[in-house]
């Protein structure tokens, strides 16, 4: 199979999938087999591709031409194959989780709860593996529409607004400032190609490329960027394993993917450094990752506090491509990865508290750790990568993303960094702390573990932090190839 068939494949699977989980819905074992069936292929065909990329090879193929001149192609390249291998990795997870979490709730549709997350997925690597901004554009809208009756999945009127929330601004960024601004870059460029190093370059005077920038970046609303952020935390009256595919496998991640995507392939770094560089874009994401985590910092909330801190936590990416430097860059792709498995390891531990003790404020947590180590201990690890400490994954992202900072010679992101850093650990560290070091304050007989399947794929998530930060070789690889290293 050549490259690009194997693409195209990769799209495929998880669009194949829904038909045999719908033919299995009063089955719930072999439908859930299906899922599992699938996730493991994508992973597996994902990582195949992996070895070519790393030698260089650009895996493509023009599934079918859209309007004169313009397909819907697939090319598979480092930092696309970084956000499908996260998103089918942790699909492969996700699937046991969330037969653990929809059984151990007794919750209601849960075929059609799978079919939209394999629907996701397919999505999720559309984008990843786009070969164009036309391509781009058509699975991130469908990402966005395949994961609303996940958000709405209760069917509550709480259900119904966050849904209205979510749709509104997604769709709403989109239509607004994303599609104008690939409508422009191709009136400008001539082309919606991406390129190594930008399609912009000599195109465009610096007014110009701001306000394009500024179209591309708050067009991106799964980037969270502050006042476009709303819907985030409006998400959270899902089911914790959407939660977990929102924050962690496949929206966010998007959101992350099309930033450094759109500085690098279409704007290109180099470009926009001579143009004066995006130090409006850097404060804004700056603003955005403080303002954030302050709101984190005062949530009771689990989930809440949760969903506050994944709005920061993009904002590091977006901050990170903004200083366009090959360093910075690098953290930013790293982060990609960093962040998906550490806040996935926090959700799946959110949703096992939840399901064990049905507890979701942070001020119950006292003394959960003595009774639930396993899912506490996952917690903790899952913490202090978001925080940035060893020896956990968000430490190496970080780190380079800190290095970039300081040879940009750019000190309100040094200083940002280092404000947040502080902040993280400010709503991080109690909750490790209760759940360890206080009395419980209500007795705690008859809580313990939640479901093997839900405690396995934390600890299996947490494991990962861990080995990214020991082993971080290949993907430090792949990142150093998205910067052009």
């Amino acid at each position: 199979m050549t490259g690009g068939a194997g693409a195209a494949l990769a799209l495929a699977i998880p669009f194949l999938a829904v038909p045999g989980i719908w033919l299995a819905r009063r089955r719930p074992n072999v439908r859930e087999a299906v899922t599992f069936l699938a996730a493991v292929s994508l992973c597996g065909l994902v990582m195949s591709l992996a070895p070519a990329v790393l030698c260089g090879e650009r895996p493509a193929i023009d599934l079918f031409e859209m309007l004169p001149g313009l397909s819907v192609a697939l090319k598979v390249e480092p930092l696309g194959w970084l956000f499908a291998a996260v998103a089918s990795s942790l699909w492969v997870v996700s699937t046991f989780y969330s037969a653990g979490y929809l059984r151990g709730n007794d919750e209601g549709h849960q075929t059609r709860f799978f079919a939209c997350f394999a629907l996701s997925l397919g999505a999720a690597v559309g984008v990843a593996f786009a070969g164009n901004l036309l391509t781009l554009f058509l699975f991130y809208e469908l990402l966005t529409l395949v994961t609303w009756p996940l958000v709405t999945h209760h069917g509550t009127e709480e259900a119904k607004r966050g849904g209205r929330v979510y749709l509104g601004l997604l769709v709403g960024t989109s239509v607004l400032f994303l599609l104008p601004a690939i409508v422009a870059t191709w009136v400008i460029a001539g082309t919606l190609e991406f390129a190594a190093d930008g399609i912009l370059a000599g195109k465009l005077d610096a007014s110009s490329a701001a306000v394009l920038l500024a179209l591309f970046m708050f067009g991106i609303g799964k980037a969270a960027l502050m006042p476009f952020h709303r819907w985030l935390p409006a998400a959270m009256v899902a089911p914790t394993p959407v939660s977990a595919l929102l924050h962690a496998v496949a929206v966010v991640k998007a959101g992350a993917f099309c930033v450094i995507k759109v500085v690098v392939g279409v704007f290109g770094i180099e470009t926009l450094a001579g143009l004066g560089g995006a130090a409006w874009l850097t404060a804004v994401a700056g603003f955005t990752l403080i303002a954030a985590s302050v709101v984190a910092l005062r949530a009771d909330n689990l989930k809440r506090r949760l969903a506050y801190s994944t709005v920061s936590q993009l904002a590091y990416v977006t901050m990170a491509a903004s200083l366009l430097t090959p360093l910075a860059v690098m953290g930013a792709a790293l982060h990609l990865v960093a962040h998906a498995f550490g806040k996935i390891t926090l959700f799946f531990a959110a949703g096992s508290i939840y399901t064990a003790a049905h507890k979701t404020a942070v001020s119950e947590l006292d003394g959960i750790g003595r009774v639930m180590p396993w899912t506490m201990g996952a917690f903790a690890i899952g913490a202090l990568s978001m925080i940035g400490l060893p020896p956990a994954a968000g430490f190496l992202s970080k780190w380079f993303i800190l290095s970039g900072a300081m040879s940009a010679a750019d000190w309100l992101a040094v200083a940002v960094l280092a404000v947040s850093t502080l902040l993280n650990a400010g709503y991080y560290l109690p909750i490790v702390f209760r759940a360890f070091f206080v009395a419980p304050g209500t007795p705690s007989a008859g809580v313990r573990e939640a479901p093997l399947a839900m405690v396995a794929s934390q600890v299996v998530t947490a494991g990962a932090c861990v080995a990214l930060f020991a082993f971080p070789g290949p993907v430090i690889g792949f990142a150093r190839a998205v910067a052009g290293g």
